[in-house]
């Protein structure tokens, strides 16, 4: 009962504030609150949903995904008796919050489906709000939502934990492991219980990821004898995992020669090469001698470079491509197009200090600076840690709110910008209008559209 009843206090108060418009949120703890903000700001949902809704979205299996479900499911099976005795179901999500399986005991399913917690019904944040496990999909590690923590009123007499499975190179979530429990406390080792089994699922992933790794190692090494065209072999969501000395300046990434860890994955931080990965992934399932090519920006060029992609396989599955600079062989691929603007722009930035979240005004925030795995904001209350967890994340967010992604770093608001220094080469610089008056850098490739947005 402690779950439900630490709803009934303080927790339900600021629930009940935070619906009606109010931003403070006393003893709430931060997770929750930032899950509250996107449900009352970004997805909109009805917090007097009684139901979550059918699940729509399709996700593209993957070998990977398959391991998951299984394993995930095996795990679940296991323990569904001991968590039936308590009230409780365990359910395995993919990773749009769709619920692939559930089990436990048969009264608490019965009384589940009154809220369409079953099988082929979404629980995403998006879709239900605040629960174990759409804000696992939105978080990294366990999630526990307890009580009036939902943000939907009629989920709280539900308590829940759930753990999402990450992709071990794109740290993309596959699916979500999750306990429910109605009117009753978790189990005691449950949240261990589900890191421990998710733990067990990314040695399986990172054993595959290994494998396919030294898959591409080996073809990338074979092609190198048949060509002395710049060479890099990257996975299918366009990381790098072995380039050669020309190809990983192009890329920006370390050379090695031969790879030091197959498992080791470098991000380039450039979207057309992401997308041209993507679009090679799509025809090599319709053709595995599909080959195509395209001209990308890369690092330290002023103009893009023409590149060559063929398909890499293993035991008849696609695990990346490799990819040959200055050529261009193959089937042209059309070049991506920008997603279209869901015309729902951020009223607020979400920051985190210390155990609070702070709500920001967009013209309180100078910049955002992409550090290690965490993004930072430069504000009017000093450098705050984004409750983003991605610089990409945010800046298709932003996009459309007077903010510019200027570096593979950093995404800059506009009307902040006080000077644009010019240096001896001609990049450019930006000069902030905070206090510090900071200084972000402008790429290259990132030079034209900052002028055009300046209009310099």
């Amino acid at each position: 009962m402690a779950g439900h009843g630490r709803g009934k206090g303080t927790v339900l108060t600021a629930w009940e504030r935070f619906v009606r418009g109010e931003d403070e949120v006393p003893g709430v703890r931060p997770v929750v609150a930032i899950s509250w903000h996107r449900c009352r700001e970004r997805y909109r949902v009805d917090p007097l949903l009684t139901e979550a809704p059918i699940a729509v979205a399709e996700v593209d299996r993957t070998p990977e995904h398959d391991v998951v479900f299984t394993e995930l499911g095996f795990c679940a099976a296991s323990v569904a008796h001991e968590v039936g005795h308590l009230n409780g179901v365990v359910t395995v999500t993919d990773a749009t919050g769709r619920i692939l399986g559930e089990w436990g005991d048969p009264a608490t399913l019965a009384r589940a489906s009154d809220a369409n917690l079953a099988p082929w019904f979404c629980w995403s944040e998006s879709a239900a709000g605040t629960n174990g496990m759409g804000t696992a999909l939105e978080a990294h590690g366990p999630v526990l939502i307890r009580g009036a923590e939902h943000w939907c009123q009629a989920f709280h007499s539900w308590v829940c934990a759930g753990i999402a499975v990450r992709d071990v190179v794109t740290r993309e979530p596959i699916a979500v492991l999750n306990i429910s429990c109605w009117r009753s406390q978790l189990p005691g080792p449950a949240v261990s219980w589900l890191a421990n089994a998710v733990t067990k699922t990314q040695c399986l992933l990172t054993r595959r990821a290994r494998d396919s790794g030294a898959e591409l190692v080996a073809s990338f090494t074979q092609a190198r004898v048949h060509s002395g065209a710049a060479l890099a072999a990257v996975d299918t969501a366009g990381k790098v995992v072995i380039a050669d000395d020309t190809a990983s300046v192009l890329l920006g990434v370390p050379a090695s020669t031969p790879a030091v860890d197959p498992t080791l994955r470098w991000n380039p931080g450039l979207p057309e090469l992401i997308a041209a990965a993507r679009y090679a992934s799509s025809q090599a399932a319709r053709n595995p001698d599909w080959v195509g090519s395209t001209q990308i920006f890369t690092h330290l060029a002023d103009e893009p470079t023409s590149i060559s992609i063929r398909p890499v396989f293993s035991s008849g599955h696609l695990i990346g491509n490799l990819i040959w600079f200055s050529a261009s062989d193959g089937a042209q691929v059309p070049h991506a197009e920008q997603p279209a603007s869901t015309g729902v722009k951020p009223r607020r930035l979400v920051a985190v200090r210390d155990n609070r979240m702070v709500l920001l005004q967009l013209p309180e925030v100078s910049f955002a600076e992409s550090e290690g795995n965490d993004v930072w904001l430069s504000t009017d209350e000093g450098r705050l840690r984004a409750a983003s967890p991605s610089l990409d994340k945010l800046d298709g967010e932003l996009a459309d709110a007077g903010f510019l992604r200027v570096h593979r770093r950093y995404v800059v608001n506009l009307g902040r910008i006080r000077e644009v220094e010019r240096g001896a080469k001609g990049e450019l610089s930006l000069v902030m209008d905070d206090r510090a008056e900071e200084v972000v850098p402008v790429s290259r490739r990132n030079a034209p559209a900052v002028r055009r947005a300046l209009g310099i």
